[in-house]
């Protein structure tokens, strides 16, 4: 029992802490040891009392350097049996008060978000002046947790909304900025086409149609050239300025 338990958590760590083992268990490998390495590069600046927005499993919570860390999280029955929250709400505003929280984390989730400023001016209130954002959200993916998947954003984007809410964007960075992109969508393609029946036959499937993929990947990227027009997610770490943001 203890040898399948053991089994278990090396399966989850490897979906969103890929090592050279998650080339053969992660159909997801790319994106997220890219997210991964990224935020682990910046996440040092994560300090203090910190909200996770949309935590899932809190799958990056170690690399912060938080003393107190609420993860927040749509109430519903799929987040109460899945996530690792703190804290429910319905959506709208957080169940917070006003600069309580040194940082602000949100990863992958902003392009859930139908109403994207109210939901950065909800960060900005909870945010103390000069705490820190670090959110993460994809560029170039595949329509997922349908029918909430709302929306996709260019560099230039997330640069024109968070200066119009009162952030100044430390460090921007682009994810996975080569041939790789397009063997994680052939992956992710192979993934939601073979995807349904046990978790076993998932997980052999996932060893014999997607682990290739992700070796021609990984040896490809070596030797083609960075195309910084065509990626995977944006990083953003940014800080909350004093200037209020712009009226609508």
């Amino acid at each position: 029992m203890k040898i399948l338990d053991h089994l278990k958590q090396l399966f989850v760590k490897e979906q969103f802490e890929p090592s050279l083992l998650g080339l053969f268990l992660n159909p997801f490998y790319f994106a997220r040891k890219g997210l991964h390495r990224n935020i682990r590069e910046i996440g040092h600046q994560v300090q203090g009392k910190t909200l996770d927005v949309g935590c899932g499993r809190k799958p990056y919570r170690d690399i912060f350097r938080s003393t107190n860390y609420i993860g927040l999280e749509i109430d519903s029955p799929e987040t109460r049996r899945n996530s690792r929250a703190d804290v429910f709400y319905p959506g709208g505003f957080f169940p917070f008060e006003d600069n309580e929280f040194d940082s602000v984390v949100t990863n992958q989730v902003f392009e859930h978000v139908f109403q994207p400023v109210e939901f950065l001016r909800e960060i900005r209130r909870v945010l103390r002046p000069g705490g820190i954002l670090l959110l993460t959200v994809p560029f170039v993916w595949d329509e997922h947790e349908q029918p909430r998947d709302y929306a996709r954003y260019t560099s230039f984007a997330l640069k024109n909304l968070f200066g119009r809410e009162g952030f100044t964007i430390l460090e921007a960075r682009k994810s996975v900025c080569d041939i790789r992109v397009a063997f994680q969508l052939l992956n992710a393609y192979i993934y939601k086409a073979v995807n349904g029946g046990s978790g076993r036959l998932n997980l052999l499937l996932t060893l014999l149609l997607t682990a290739p993929v992700n070796l021609a990947g990984e040896f490809l990227s070596w030797v083609t050239p960075i195309n910084e027009d065509l990626y995977l997610d944006n990083v953003i770490l940014a800080v909350k300025t004093g200037i209020p943001p712009m009226k609508d």
